[in-house]
Formats: structure tokens, sequence, C-alpha cells
């Protein structure tokens, strides 16, 4: 079994990885080019998951699944292989992402946002109606083509974890504490509306600079984002537009209900904002889009460590 980290020049099937670009939890990701010349991004998955036969079979399922979501917004697999013992998938390469913009353009004007919101939306609409959730909605999985689409990438990842995670009692992290919806953080089950909640962060990050809750502590992040009010965004940005707040804030319900039903109805205020055609007050914010579900009650600190604190 291999225990190292694979090399530039390694060959996975047609593919030579060529350079190093990062790691997640579960995947290195390199540049490759192929035999045909052709450049690829590949995931390889490390070698602890890899080789955990379930694990590696419920990861080719979801990215089997994954490969069939055939959007101009989300990342097309090409291919899904395993070599030497390393199982990985070839997708498009893209040359940028929305983490690395975020770090060089720490704050970015509603007016570049709002696309990217759009385009993102655009992907989640389409998955959502296949009943495929994201589950891990954050700004390195939100790439950039060349002519500036926002692109969708990670789908099947975070929910073959899921699934592993349920059907094995094994304790680890899905999804980004940062980024992760309440309904999420507590274990519960979860549909489209948690993806909304975490593009809601990835705004308000775009737009403020800064994410709406902060801690070292990943049970205190947690408790968060069940109970703690959001600071509204324009408390920081005043640039930002009394309509494109609420929106944020409606992405950012603590109980699903209260956010956009679906991607569509998110879209319709996007691009009505872009438009410019509604008034401010027509975009609708739950009065109480701050309350705790009555039956979603915070979990016992036991559980809330074995999503997060038991990952680690």
């Amino acid at each position: 079994m291999h225990t190292d980290t694979p090399s530039p020049g390694t060959q996975l099937g047609r593919y030579q990885l060529t350079e190093l670009q990062g790691q997640g939890g579960f995947a290195w990701v390199y540049h490759a080019r192929r035999d045909d010349g052709k450049s690829f991004a590949v995931k390889v998955l490390k070698h602890r998951y890899g080789s955990d036969p379930a694990f590696e079979t419920r990861f080719r399922q979801e990215a089997s699944l994954a490969a069939g979501l055939r959007h101009p917004n989300i990342v097309h697999i090409e291919e899904i292989g395993t070599e030497g013992g390393m199982v990985f998938f070839a997708m498009d390469l893209y040359p940028d992402n929305l983490a690395a913009r975020n770090q060089r353009e720490p704050v970015m004007a509603e007016s570049d946002v709002v696309p990217i919101a759009i385009g993102v939306a655009e992907a989640l609409g389409f998955a959502h109606d296949q009943d495929i959730v994201h589950r891990d909605i954050k700004p390195d999985n939100i790439l950039f083509a060349e002519d500036g689409r926002p692109v969708l990438t990670d789908f099947g990842v975070a929910r073959a974890v899921s699934g592993y995670v349920a059907a094995t009692g094994f304790n680890m992290t899905i999804g980004t504490p940062a980024y992760i919806s309440p309904e999420q953080a507590q274990g519960r089950p979860l549909d489209g509306r948690s993806d909304l909640y975490s593009l809601g962060i990835t705004l308000y990050r775009a737009t403020t600079g800064d994410l709406p809750f902060r801690s070292k502590d990943w049970f205190e992040l947690a408790r968060m984002h069940v109970e703690t009010a959001p600071e509204p965004p324009r408390s920081r940005r005043p640039e930002i537009s009394k309509r494109f707040e609420r929106i944020i804030l409606k992405l950012l319900a603590k109980h699903p209900d209260d956010r956009y039903p679906k991607a569509q109805a998110l879209l319709e205020d996007l691009n009505d904002i872009a438009a410019k055609t509604r008034p401010t007050g027509e975009i609708k914010v739950q009065s109480g889009y701050l309350r705790e579900s009555k039956s979603a009650p915070v979990t016992t600190e036991r559980k809330w460590w074995r999503w997060w604190g038991g990952a680690r």
C-alpha cells in the first residue's frame, strides 16, 4: 500500500502528474498532462481512504453520479480510475478560484459578486433538481473559467463521505466548519437549502472581507452557526446595497424554512438585483430569520464532538 504523496512524474492511466496544487482532507490535487498533451486537474484520494474498499466503492459511485452532471457551471469530470492502488479522477483544469481571488481582492465589489452568485445558483438548481446536494460550498470549490464563468467543483465528495460515515459510524469531518449550515453542524438530514446557506456564507465573505462567524474551536464555531446572529453585511461594508444584504441574510436564516425554498427562487432575486428592476422591500426576509427550530434543538456536546472534534 502506498504511504507517500504521489510525486510529480507519476503516471495514472493516461495522465502524468506534473505539479501538486494542493490538498484537502481526503485528496491531493495535481496538474496533470494526458497522453494527448491536454492539461487536466487530477484529484487523487489519500491512501487511508483509497485503500478502504467501502470508502473507495462509495466514492467511485458518487464521482460517477457527479460525472453525469453536465452543466456550464459544473466542472466536467473526464475520467474516474484506479492505478497502482491509487483512486483518482481527472477533470477540466481551471486557472483560478474564488478562494485565490479573495486573497488577492479581500473585499469584492457587489457588481462582481452577483454574477458569481448567479452562476453558482444555476449550478445548484440543476444539481438539486436531480436530488444531488453538494454539502461543501465554499470559495475553494468555486472555480473560474478563462472567460470568468464560475464553475462549481467537488460534487459527490462530501456526499460520499456522508454516506460512508452513516454506514460505518466512522468519525470524519463533513463539510468545512466556517461554511456549514446549522443543520449540517447538528448532523441532521440535508437538502438543497443547506447548500444555499453555505453560499450565503461565501457571499458574505466575498463582499465584506470576513466571515460572519470565527472561532478556533470547532465546537464553538458549530454552535455559532446554530445560535448566533450574523452581523448584517452593511454594518461592515455600507457600500453593499440593501437589496443584496437582504438576499444574503435570507440565505443565512438559521431555519431552512426561512431561506429560499429552491435555488430557482434565489436566482429570480439575483437576476432582479442585477437588473435593478424590483423595489428592495420586495425581497422578503423572515422577521424571525435567526430563530432556532423547535424540532432541531442544539445537540449535546458528545454528538457535536463526533461530527467535528472526532475528525481531528
